[in-house]
């Protein structure tokens, strides 16, 4: 072999070792990297197992330190032939809750089950329990189901506020948010509807499926507690009105706070590129509401200004300008140079609420941020509603058509006489201009002659606390009084969460307050209910609570993350839209922002 024949051979040699040397590295890598990522993923999977048992943990010690739950347990248990029922709720905020329950001879071994069950669960589908629940069973009532129609028949929808077993053993049962949350009660025709529920089994229960309803139902009270992300646990409570929501006994300033700054914060999140809200949704199934409404739009600008004047958030004032250069660019139309008028154009006309709105908001804007941008438009704008009023009587017209401006209906809603009025009495404070004046008083002339009280409108009350800034007239003060007296109990009794009384009441209490601090002379007040009147703001500010989707709630829905923690209306289908929420926080801004004199009448009349 010549000398260049074995230099090839070692080369070729050579080249074959640092190949097979390159592959075994290679290979090495390969496992290396195969075992770090099984070893990541085996220390994530047992991560969220330790989350839950630290959680379920947390859970247990809430459970043993609630003395009236430990006082009455075991006669709870008698009532379901010695069973104790647990459940446990486990939820990623990304869909709705994971639901699971056990039965046991004593509360440890039912707690014990259902715990170990949702642990394996964790491990099996590396679940992420950002959110855990436990309720305990703590009554039960059995019927038979032809029968449920019979305590359903006369209930606001969604408002049956018990859990269904469909078996003595609890093999197949469901929290009363699962049931509401999924609408497997059909509260048109008082039964259980079949399909929503096996639907839901399908999808959330692993495919539990039953082919009817059996002939008996046990209905049952639970009590609840819940664990958030930041292991916070809180006891829920277990009342009709106010099941399965956390206990806050004193609605403070604190609380309030938070729930303007999350619920303003959510319709903020809401504004699009071109400045238009995303309407709303039903988050039962986590559908956009399509529809539009330019007043609505107008009042949720409302509330993230008053957010901004709460927190000094700068990232909304280029959201609020946003969505008021969407109003003006695209909502306003001018029929001479001095009138302006907003277009509903879905439907081509005009309402007489749009331009009051509008004028409120725009006001409130340049007032907060201390220019007079808008100043020209809102003159015309309330030239407008000038235009929809007969100056004799002081009643308003609804409605015109567009775009010719002719009548097209005269009345469409008892809101807008308010909104309008509102806005006039504005208008005069912001530019003195006594024409708007004369028209808001003429306006509220007609409401006292023509009893408005009857309406129990928010507007009512937020027109008369605005006129009386400026035409300090005892009749106005006492049909302002009046409008809160004549509905107290109505509002105090309100079982939905009904979010403009709380409006109502708070723009009467700061009417109020002027006649106390400055000893305004109203021989009304006299008759005028305080003690009752201050006890029922209270009692609206904790009961609308129950609008709020805590994240106990919010849980059950579809998801989770897109709705927690802002307002809903429960009876339709805890319908989340931007007019709603802007009610709510417009009632809690108020109740923030007096809380300290609320507090004073509060201890003055013993409450």
């Amino acid at each position: 072999m010549s000398e260049k024949d074995v230099g090839r051979r070692q080369r070729a040699v050579t080249s074959h070792r640092r190949k097979k040397y390159s592959y075994i590295a290679a290979a090495v890598i390969i496992m290396v990297i195969a075992a770090f990522l099984v070893g990541r993923e085996w220390w994530h999977t047992r991560e969220l197992s330790r989350q839950f048992d630290q959680n379920s943990k947390l859970l247990r010690s809430a459970v043993l330190a609630d003395t009236d739950l430990a006082a009455n347990i075991g006669s709870w248990s008698q009532q379901n032939r010695g069973q104790f029922v647990v459940f446990f709720s486990i939820c990623d905020t990304r869909d709705r809750a994971i639901v699971k329950s056990a039965t046991g001879q004593n509360l440890e071994e039912a707690w014990n089950k259902v715990a170990e069950e949702m642990d394996k669960f964790v491990l099996a589908n590396k679940y992420e329990p950002t959110w855990v629940k436990a309720d305990i069973v703590t009554k039960t009532a059995r019927i038979k189901s032809k029968d449920l129609g019979k305590q359903t028949k006369n209930l606001y929808d969604n408002f049956f506020r018990q859990g269904i077993a469909f078996d003595d053993q609890f093999g197949l049962a469901l929290l009363e948010v699962e049931v509401n949350g999924n609408k497997i009660i059909d509260y048109d025709d008082n039964k259980l509807d079949l399909g929503k529920l096996n639907d839901y089994l399908e999808e959330y229960r692993r495919g539990a499926k039953i082919e009817e309803v059996p002939d008996q139902l046990i209905l049952f009270i639970s009590r609840g507690f819940f664990c958030d992300d930041r292991n916070q646990v809180f006891n829920l409570y277990d009342n009709d009105m106010d099941f399965g929501r956390r206990k806050i006994e004193t609605v403070d300033q604190t609380t309030v706070k938070e729930l303007i700054h999350t619920s303003s914060q959510f319709l903020a999140d809401l504004v699009q590129d071109d400045g238009k809200f995303i309407y709303g949704y039903y988050p039962t199934y986590d559908k956009e509401l399509t529809d539009y409404n330019i007043v609505r739009h107008s009042s949720t600008i409302w509330s993230i200004i008053a957010q901004y004047r709460t927190t000094g958030d700068e990232s909304l004032p280029p959201k609020i300008e946003k969505t008021i250069n969407h109003l003006i660019d695209n909502y306003i139309a001018y029929p001479d140079p001095d009138t302006a008028y907003v277009i509903e154009r879905k439907d081509n006309e005009v309402k007489l609420g749009a331009n009051a709105v509008a004028i409120i908001t725009l006001i409130d804007y340049m007032e907060e941020f201390h220019n007079d941008k808008y100043k020209g438009l809102v003159v015309k704008l309330g030239n407008g509603i000038l235009k929809m009023q007969d100056a004799k009587t002081g009643k308003y017209y609804h409605v015109l058509n567009y775009p010719d401006f002719s009548r097209k209906e005269e009345l469409r809603t008892v809101y807008y006489d308010g909104e309008a009025t509102f806005a006039l009495a504005k208008l005069y404070g912001y530019g003195r201009d006594e024409k708007y004046l004369m028209a808001a008083r003429k306006a509220a002339d007609y409401f006292i002659a023509n009893d408005y009280t009857v309406y129990a409108d928010h507007w009512i009350a937020y027109s008369m606390n605005e006129i009386t800034k400026h035409a300090p007239e005892e009749r106005y003060f006492e049909f302002a009084l009046k409008n809160a007296q004549n509905n107290l109990d109505k509002i105090y009794n309100q079982e939905t969460s009904y979010h403009t009384y709380l409006e109502l009441l708070m723009a009467t209490f700061e009417l109020y307050d002027r006649v106390k601090r400055d000893n305004i002379q109203v021989k009304y007040l006299a008759s005028f209910d305080e003690t009752r009147f201050i006890a029922t703001i209270y009692h609206r500010a904790r009961h609308q609570l129950n609008g709020y989707l805590y994240p106990e709630y919010a849980m059950y829905l579809k998801n989770p993350a897109r709705i927690v923690n802002t307002f809903c209306v429960r009876h339709d289908g805890y319908r989340i839209r931007i007019d709603d929420v802007q009610h709510f926080i417009g009632g809690y801004y108020a109740y923030y922002s007096n809380y300290g004199r609320l507090e004073a009448y509060k201890h003055q009349f013993g409450l």
